[in-house]
């Protein structure tokens, strides 16, 4: 059983703190009745370790463990209340997903709890599924709502996907003839051959799933799939179908931070046309790919000459329509930043993130929405829709796409860089100190390495921006780098921080490179390594004379207008990153004399900042 991640907490001296995907509990009275909560909070959210046998004190973890008959008595019991109903509704471990392990001559024991799948959730202590319901965020465990639990249960019946719902007495007065007659058209330039092309509207939406008869009940109708795929705008959002329908695209500027409610153009139900998903489709697809690089032209819609990134950003656009969750109270959100595109829909992911990244598997919260756009030609049911996306960023050497999972409301948002990971500045550094031989390295630890070079700092909380990987991954991949003498670390716990080794930074200077004042105690970064050349030191020793409110002006001067990374800062003012961000930068935050360009996270890997305004 792997345990690395925890035991290299333990061993490493780190402050032990709970996070989303570890729980600590000391267990000295008895098994913890409160670790089911966490079991059910676990396994209905991404899975964690649960460990018994450490004691909380202001805010401190220490380990007090137990001795062998504890230790057996609590796999025992744990076992029994596992497969006991009035417990928990099921167990989902094996054997190996217990184990006790020694710690600093302690012995705890360690649960880990797999996220459940699909048709397992929701999982609930007790008899009572809306009143023993639990998931996790970074507040700990809390219990579902109602409405939470009865969307696992719809999510969790596989044989009656959303969308199939019949609607009662719509008609067809309710579907936008026009949407129909362009679905048609596209359908036909997709397979002209098909034979379904000769059917009436009603037969030709029951062959797609948009019109279904029940065949127990012989109730028949347009379903959901019909109304939001071609129905009209007061139609589908009529309390009887999907009242918080609300499709949103949102194109902000450059001078607008994420987080500003400032657009410049912007895609939504303004009563100026029929906002259903087919013409909230045909109206973003253009405007989110003419950022794109070798723009492509469109005919009713059918691709020429278009890269894999377009078909990437198509797919997600697809993705966000029919992965949504329609019941629940949120919208379907597109923002788009010259250099970020944010595709927000409401509802939970179905898989793990694990098996998301893998792609392959087709699971798909919407089916007959997905046949919609599959039959002209724009979707695909085989689950590689998610690898197209990864395919795409990858050939145009963009940072990897982000998927973030939120809840209260659940909502899945997907994050598209359309920045490059390795930008030719960036090799140059990567090559000063480690040669060209770091080409070679494997993709992860490359992009590790290169915001290293570039950043005064990382940690494992901004790299879960880029890696789609879990945590404890990061975290074993941090470790290796550390091993391996390309990292050294300061800081405990989450607050852990990493830099490249002072000895490798110093090896690659060149002999021109001028010194930094020792009395800062600051390392050497490869802003520094930038200006070998007489005429940038000799402007940097001019930046080095300006007082300190000189500087601030100097600093004010080159964002006005424009952001800019930290590092860039730096080397304009000539200093170090690390001073640059401790003397200056942050201050001046602080003091709402420069602004974010993501101000809600304080540790985005692509922080920039600009002149805030007056």
């Amino acid at each position: 059983m792997e345990f690395d991640y925890l035991l290299d907490v333990i061993n490493s001296h780190i402050n032990l703190r709970e996070t989303i995907d570890i729980e600590f509990k000391k267990g000295t009275g008895g098994f913890p009745g409160a670790f089911w909560e966490t079991y059910s909070a676990f396994a209905n959210t991404e899975g964690g370790l649960i460990v018994l046998g450490v004691s909380e004190k202001n805010g401190t973890f220490n380990i007090v463990g137990f001795d062998e008959d504890t230790i057996d008595k609590y796999k025992k019991d744990f076992w029994s209340s596992s497969h006991n109903k009035n417990t928990v509704n099921e167990c989902l471990l094996t054997d190996s997903d217990v184990a006790d392990v020694e710690v600093l001559g302690h012995r705890i024991l360690v649960f880990r709890i797999p996220q459940a799948q699909r048709t397992q959730r929701p999982i609930y202590c007790g008899r009572d599924p809306y009143n023993g319901t639990y998931k996790r965020n970074y507040e700990g465990d809390y219990k579902c709502s109602k409405d939470e639990v009865q969307r696992m249960f719809a999510d969790a019946d596989v044989n009656r996907p959303a969308d199939c719902r019949i609607l009662k007495n719509f008609t067809i007065d309710d579907i936008d003839k026009a949407s129909l007659d362009q679905f048609r058209r596209l359908f036909a330039v997709a397979k002209p051959d098909h034979p379904w092309l000769a059917l009436e509207d009603i037969e030709l939406l029951t062959m797609l799933g948009g019109y279904r008869v029940d065949r127990v009940s012989r109730e028949e109708g347009f379903t959901l799939a019909g109304l939001l795929m071609f129905g009209r705008s007061q139609s589908i959002v009529d309390p009887e179908c999907a009242p918080h329908f609300f499709p949103d695209y949102r194109l902000y500027s450059s001078d607008n931070p994420i987080g500003n409610e400032r657009w410049i153009d912007r895609v939504y139900p303004d009563g100026t046309w029929e906002a259903n998903l087919f013409q909230f489709y045909r109206r973003v697809l253009p405007k989110l790919t003419s950022v794109l690089p070798m723009p492509f032209q469109i005919d009713e819609d059918t691709r020429i000459d278009e890269t894999s990134t377009h078909i990437a950003l198509r797919e997600a656009l697809i993705n966000l329509c029919i992965h949504a969750d329609y019941t629940v109270n949120a919208s379907l959100i597109i923002s788009q930043y010259p250099h970020h595109i944010i595709l927000s829909n409401p509802g939970a992911l179905l898989i793990s993130r694990w098996q998301y990244y893998r792609g392959g598997e087709s699971v798909c919260r919407n089916l007959s929405l997905q046949k919609m756009f599959t039959m002209f030609g724009k979707a695909e049911k085989a689950g590689s829709g998610v690898g197209k996306i990864l395919q795409g960023w990858s050939d145009q050497n963009w940072k990897r796409p982000y998927l973030r999972i939120s809840n209260k409301p659940d909502k899945v948002e997907l994050h598209l860089y359309l920045e490059s990971i390795l930008p030719n500045e960036h090799k140059q550094k990567l090559y000063k100190i480690f040669g060209k031989d770091c080409q070679h390295w494997e993709p992860d630890k490359l992009m590790v390495m290169a915001l290293a070079c570039t950043n005064a700092e990382i940690s494992n909380e901004n790299l879960q921006f880029i890696l789609p990987s879990h945590r404890a991954d990061i975290t074993e991949l941090l470790r290796r780098l550390k091993g391996e003498g390309l990292l050294e670390s300061d800081g405990y716990g989450r607050g852990t921080r990493y830099h490249i080794p002072e000895h490798l930074i110093q090896r690659s200077v060149t002999p021109q490179t001028p010194e930094v004042d020792k009395a800062t105690k600051n390392r050497i970064t490869l802003g520094e390594i930038a200006r070998p050349n007489r005429k940038t030191s000799e402007k940097s020793a001019r930046h080095k004379r300006k007082t300190h409110e000189e500087t601030k002006t100097a600093i004010l001067n080159y964002t006005s207008g424009a952001y800019r990374t930290a590092d860039e800062i730096a080397k304009y003012i000539g200093m170090t990153n690390t001073y640059a961000i401790r003397t200056f930068i942050t201050p001046m935050v602080k003091e709402s004399k420069l602004q974010k360009l993501y101000p809600q996270k304080s540790n985005h890997p692509f922080q920039k900042y600009t002149k805030a305004k007056d």
